[in-house]
């Protein structure tokens, strides 16, 4: 048996797999994320130790026999997080978060610096860790001075289940410390933010066993001998081996709060002017790219709250076949936007409202202007040399086929819909304990799910999309200094 530990943003979820990948049950905990001012986001990380231990000892209780078999356990945690450990291993203040903002200025004084987007492959956004640690040096300098070691949330939890300081390649990638080709904390990168290797943990493969579980927890949790702790993987790295996106072509659409297009690469291939994520993969040997919008789910869901509807009745009025593009146009920038654009200060809004506007037609705007952000993701991508010819559409957002089906025609590509299952960061992080602990390799273990449909770009829509996509991406410089 294997478990999956899924660390994310408003909560914990642990996934039970049996010996052949197949999930046996799950066991899911929430918890709040604090802004103590705008453009803030913190968590403290004891509220992840407090989950994990409710998920697994719940887990346990319904299935002691499973639990007692457990062999290894995988980690996927929401990135870019800066855990700030002391000398003691006490952590000095709250985790401050990928969504959180309040280092932009630092971002842009690290990603002008020599060298930076050469040797990370990446643009050096305000959400990565880096600059985090930059902004603590400038305005929290006691707390900046007594940093001993800094973790990403994934690797505070190995640190939790085993005692020891080990992170992978894939999380570790979105730090803007990493030589991302070297797959390397790299000594300019480091000095670059005022940082040294020392403060670093070790670095493993995502598939690699970094630690054992510590003995008080195993017995806690009533598992019986040595339990390999694998380095896991960031969120969208797990995703990507949940759904058998390894390798070169290979990749997916996720609908989930924010919106993600990414695919595997054999190679590493970087193109920071495009803000384009290019990382290390979790699995050695390879990477992936992916384009980032910040919101996409995030999107129907502030409708919802504005007009009091849910979301699922939103979708609902606009049926299931789309018939081509609305007048009305909505750029999905509510907290800013990574790719293409890099700016953390644009907001988002509506063109084009008149005295007919109606919710109906407001839902349609925001769907069809995430779709046209993820378009901006494909075109980002395309300019990396990456191939995206076979595409899984997932997230909660796929349960509307009138957005799947808006997606699939402004990308022009056909979109795969998985069977029901299992399939998300925490079977990721359940099969990289699998490979880490013998039980197959990658390619056996990694596999793509069942498809159940496939959702065609409608033809005779194309050509109005591309239009509406058009009048789309020049909005943002029209807009862009107004915010």
């Amino acid at each position: 048996m294997y478990l999956g530990l899924d660390l994310g943003t408003s909560g914990l979820r642990a996934l039970l797999v049996d010996g052949a990948g197949v999930p046996v049950d799950s066991v899911s905990e929430s918890y709040a994320t604090a802004n103590p001012h705008a453009g803030w986001s913190e968590q403290d990380p004891a509220v992840w130790v407090a989950a994990v231990d409710k998920v697994l000892t719940q887990m346990a209780a319904q299935h002691p026999g499973e639990m007692a078999a457990v062999q290894g356990i995988g980690v996927s945690g929401h990135m870019h997080g800066a855990v700030c450990l002391d000398a003691a291993g006490s952590v000095l203040r709250p985790c401050i978060l990928w969504n959180d903002t309040r280092s932009f200025s630092e971002a842009a004084a690290l990603d002008g610096t020599d060298q930076v987007r050469a040797l990370s492959g990446n643009i050096v956004f305000p959400g990565f860790t880096a600059p985090k640690l930059a902004w603590m040096a400038a305005h929290e300098p006691e707390l900046f001075e007594r940093v001993a070691t800094v973790l990403l949330p994934a690797g505070y939890m190995n640190h939790h289940l085993t005692g020891e300081l080990f992170a992978d390649m894939s999380d570790s990638a979105g730090t803007s410390w990493l030589d991302v080709g070297a797959r390397d904390w790299s000594e300019v990168l480091l000095g670059a933010g005022g940082m040294t290797r020392g403060q670093m943990p070790r670095l493993v493969e995502g598939s690699e066993v970094g630690g054992t579980l510590r003995p008080d927890l195993a017995q806690k949790w009533g598992m019986k001998g040595t339990v390999s702790v694998v380095g896991g993987a960031g969120d969208n790295a797990a995703s990507a081996c949940g759904v058998g996106a390894m390798k070169e072509g290979e990749g997916f659409v996720s609908l989930g709060t924010s919106g993600v297009l990414l695919t595997g690469r054999d190679g590493y291939a970087p193109l920071p002017e495009s803000a384009v994520h290019t990382f290390c993969h979790a699995v050695p040997g390879q990477w992936y790219q992916m384009g980032v919008i910040l919101a996409a789910t995030d999107s129907l869901n502030w409708l919802s709250r504005v007009t009091g509807a849910s979301p699922a009745d939103l979708s609902r009025e606009l049926g299931e076949e789309i018939t081509g593009p609305a007048r009305l146009r909505f750029l999905p920038y509510l907290s800013g936007e990574r790719t293409p654009h890099n700016d953390a200060r644009v907001r988002g809004g509506f063109l084009n409202i008149e005295q007919a506007t109606d919710r109906r037609a407001m839902t349609q705007a925001v769907m069809e202007g995430v779709a046209f952000a993820l378009a901006d993701c494909a075109l980002a991508l395309e300019k990396t040399g990456a191939d995206l010819r076979s595409l899984l559409a997932i997230g909660g957002g796929t349960a509307s086929s009138y957005w799947v089906q808006t997606i699939a025609t402004v990308l022009g590509k056909p979109l795969d819909l998985p069977a029901a299952g299992d399939f998300g960061a925490a079977l990721g992080a359940a099969r990289l304990a699998m490979v880490g602990c013998g039980a197959g390799s990658v390619d056996e273990i990694m596999v793509k799910p069942e498809v159940r449909a496939t959702v065609q770009p409608v033809a005779e829509l194309k050509e109005a999309y591309a239009e509406a996509f058009a009048a789309y991406r020049a909005s943002y410089p029209a807009i862009r200094d107004l915010a």
